[in-house]
């Protein structure tokens, strides 16, 4: 049986619109696409989105999160906002710098009109592992809070991506809710590596082992890699950036992983969950670059969705629509993109084919 396309909205932005002017678009977007409608009076919605490394400054700016979480209030709703820690080094690797930095970049109850949650993996309650059997991932590791949530939003800032071509509804959701171990997981197979002339001998990565696979060695930390889990624990402890991970190992499955642990998030639980694409100060790279990373395309406008697969897909023929060209695939030729939309389309998450509803 041949399945119904998703609903994609979409509204136009320009380039040099002002804030208050893509606002209007936004609200606009809300009011005629009737997204907000699906979330029940009562519900705890959690906007799952990034808050930019520091130095970056393409985000989704927190006037625009204030407006979507208005109208989630004006609905009898409680939501927050939420990610979680990154796996490699930077202002994101914990809780309390995380949570400073969202400060920093305006993300604060009063401007974004909810309150920052940062999960955290180093509390063992707070994360669960759910069986999911997948073709490459058969137990995923996700933060408990994104399981529990009534309503997940996704609200992700589309942009190019140097491991899986680019970044919007499905990356947001599967690379953004799990633990640092899950990350671990979905970029490689193996442990994470010491590296011996940074390293200071401090010995707190041998203290946060939990499986005792960290000892020291002539002054330095030696990892055991049969017995290490992934848990990368000890690369967000590591203060001098002695521990890493190799980021191309594994790389021609990554998006696969990442878009079966976004199934482990959407089909974990029932749950409703929406979907909302900035496709505005589009970047070659992740908002995890510690840089202000120069635009590769023009401002396109703004999406809204109940299906992450049709959103993602819609973004990626509006820009090539808006460019003349793959600017994805010129930014990163060795990486293919979708993948990922078609594994997730194989899952059953969403559907390729797609309406597109152009609101003015």
């Amino acid at each position: 049986m041949r399945r119904m396309r998703s609903k994609v909205y979409f509204i136009a932005v320009n380039d040099g619109d002002s804030q208050d002017a893509t606002g209007d678009r936004l609200t606009e977007l809300l009011a005629q696409s009737g997204l907000l409608d699906a979330i029940p009076g009562g519900s705890k919605v959690c906007l799952k989105m990034h808050f930019g490394e520091e130095g970056n400054t393409g985000y989704v700016r927190p006037y625009f999160v204030k407006i979507i979480s208005d109208r989630i209030k004006d609905k009898g709703s409680f939501c927050f906002l939420s990610d979680t820690n990154t796996l490699y080094h930077g202002r994101r690797k914990n809780p309390e710098d995380h949570l400073r930095l969202a400060y920093e970049h305006g993300f604060t109850p009063e401007k974004a009109g909810a309150p920052v949650f940062i999960a955290d993996d180093r509390n063992k309650e707070d994360v669960a592992e759910p069986a999911i059997d997948g073709e490459f991932v058969k137990k995923a590791s996700i933060l408990r809070v994104y399981l529990e949530a009534g309503v997940i939003l996704g609200l992700a800032h589309f942009k190019g991506h140097i491991m899986t071509g680019f970044g919007g509804a499905l990356k947001n959701i599967g690379m953004g809710c799990a633990s640092r171990k899950g990350k671990l997981n979905q970029h490689c197979d193996v442990s994470p590596y010491v590296i011996s002339a940074k390293c200071s001998g401090c010995g707190e990565c041998q203290i946060v082992c939990p499986v005792g696979a960290i000892s020291l060695m002539h002054g330095k930390s030696f990892l055991d890699e049969e017995r290490c889990i992934g848990c990368a624990s000890c690369v967000a402890c590591c203060q001098s950036g002695a521990i890493d991970v190799k980021w191309e190992s594994g790389e021609s499955r990554i998006q696969e992983r990442m878009v079966e642990y976004a199934s482990a998030v959407l089909t974990s639980v029932k749950k409703k969950a929406l979907f909302i694409n900035f496709l505005t100060r589009i970047t070659k790279e992740c908002d995890c670059l510690a840089k202000d990373d120069p635009r590769i395309s023009p401002d396109v406008g703004i999406l809204a969705s109940s299906d992450p697969v049709s959103i993602d897909q819609a973004s990626i023929d509006l820009i090539k629509q808006a460019c003349g060209r793959d600017i994805f695939k010129e930014a990163h030729p060795n990486r293919d993109g979708s993948k990922q939309l078609l594994h997730a389309s194989k899952l059953g998450l969403g559907n390729l084919e797609y309406e597109l509803i152009k609101l003015s």
